[in-house]
C-alpha cells in the first residue's frame, strides 16, 4: 500500500494579511470616530447659520439653508447694539496685536539671554518660568486684577495688553530653541569678527530663529484671541469687550437661554454665525503660517 499524503498545513502567509487588514479596520474605526466627534459639530455650525430659527429647530441639522438667510442673519447680527460685533472684533484684533508685538520683543530676546549666558540665579529663573508656564491662566486672574486696580488700570486697554503679553511659554520655547538649534560655534566666530552681543543676536541669531519666532507668535495671539476670562473681568464695559466676551452677551441674549430678554433678543442662527466669525481670523492666520509652524515645531528635533 502506498503512504497517504501528509495533511497540508494552512499557510503562514495568511495570517499577516489577516492581521493587515484588522489593522486597517480598526484606524478606519478610529478615523471615522474622530470625524463624528470633531468635524460634525464645525459641520453642523457653519451650516446652522445658513438656516432660519425655525429652520435650525426642525429641519435636518446637516442640510443648506439659503444664502437669503445668511443674508439676513448677518444684517441681525450687525444691527445688535449698532454693529457691535465690528467693534468686539476691533478690539479683539487692538489688544491681540498689540500684546503679540510686546510678547516677540520681549519673549525672544529673554529666551536667547536664558540659553547663551550664564549668571546667579540663571537656574532659579528657569524653574519659575517653567512653573508659572505650568500654571492654568485663570489662576492668575485674580492676583492681576489686584495688581492692576492698585496702579488703576483696571478698565483700560492695558489692563489686557500687559497681562497678553506676559507669555512664559514663548520665553521657554525659545530658550530651548536656541540650545539645541543654534551652533555656539557660528556665535562665537561673528564675535571674534568683532560683532557685539546685540549684533551677534539681531544678524545671526534672530535670522536663524524665524521658525521658533513664527511658532511663538501663533501660539500668543491664539492664546490671546480666546481668551475670555481675563477680558471679563478686567473690562466693565461693552464697547471695551472683544469678541470672545461679545459672543457670550450674544448667548445671554438668546430666549432659550435667557427668558427674560427682551427687544434684544438674538436668535440662535445669529449665534451661530457669531461664533465663526469670532473663529475666522484665527483660522486664516493658521493657514497662512502653517509652513512656518511646521519648520518651528521641527527646528531642534535633529542635531548634525
Amino acid at each position: 500500500m502506498s503512504p497517504s499524503p501528509a495533511p497540508r498545513r494552512p499557510s503562514r502567509t495568511r495570517r499577516p494579511a489577516a492581521r493587515s487588514y484588522a489593522s486597517r479596520v480598526v484606524v478606519a474605526a478610529v478615523l471615522a470616530a474622530f470625524t463624528v466627534f470633531f468635524v460634525l459639530p464645525v459641520l453642523w455650525l457653519v451650516l446652522a447659520a445658513t438656516k432660519t430659527d425655525h429652520q435650525l429647530v426642525h429641519g435636518n441639522p446637516l442640510s443648506f439653508g439659503s444664502w437669503h438667510a445668511l443674508r439676513a442673519n448677518w444684517h441681525a447680527l450687525t444691527a445688535f447694539q449698532d454693529d457691535a460685533i465690528l467693534l468686539w472684533l476691533r478690539n479683539s484684533a487692538v489688544y491681540a496685536g498689540i500684546s503679540l508685538v510686546i510678547t516677540l520683543c520681549v519673549a525672544v530676546p529673554a529666551g536667547y539671554a536664558l540659553a547663551m549666558t550664564e549668571f546667579r540665579g540663571r537656574r532659579a529663573l528657569l524653574v519659575a518660568t517653567l512653573i508659572v508656564m505650568l500654571m492654568p491662566n485663570a489662576t492668575l486672574v485674580v492676583p492681576l486684577f489686584l495688581e492692576l486696580n492698585a496702579v488703576h488700570l483696571i478698565g483700560t486697554m492695558w489692563s489686557i495688553i500687559l497681562p497678553y503679553s506676559f507669555y512664559p511659554f514663548g520665553v521657554y520655547l525659545t530658550y530651548i530653541y536656541f540650545t539645541t538649534a543654534v551652533p555656539r560655534d557660528l556665535l562665537a566666530a561673528a564675535r571674534i569678527d568683532g560683532c557685539t552681543e546685540f549684533g551677534v543676536f539681531r544678524h545671526i541669531a534672530l535670522p536663524l530663529a524665524s521658525p521658533v519666532v513664527a511658532l511663538v507668535g501663533f501660539f500668543s495671539f491664539v492664546a490671546n484671541w480666546t481668551n475670555y476670562f481675563l477680558p471679563y473681568v478686567m473690562l466693565p464695559e461693552s464697547g471695551q469687550m472683544p469678541v470672545q466676551v461679545g459672543v457670550g452677551t450674544l448667548l445671554s441674549s438668546v430666549p432659550s437661554f435667557n427668558p427674560t430678554v427682551g427687544s434684544l433678543a438674538v436668535e440662535r442662527p445669529q449665534l451661530a454665525l457669531a461664533t465663526l466669525v469670532a473663529i475666522t481670523p484665527v483660522l486664516v492666520v493658521f493657514l497662512f503660517s502653517q509652513r512656518f509652524l511646521v519648520a518651528g515645531m521641527l527646528a531642534g528635533a535633529t542635531k548634525e
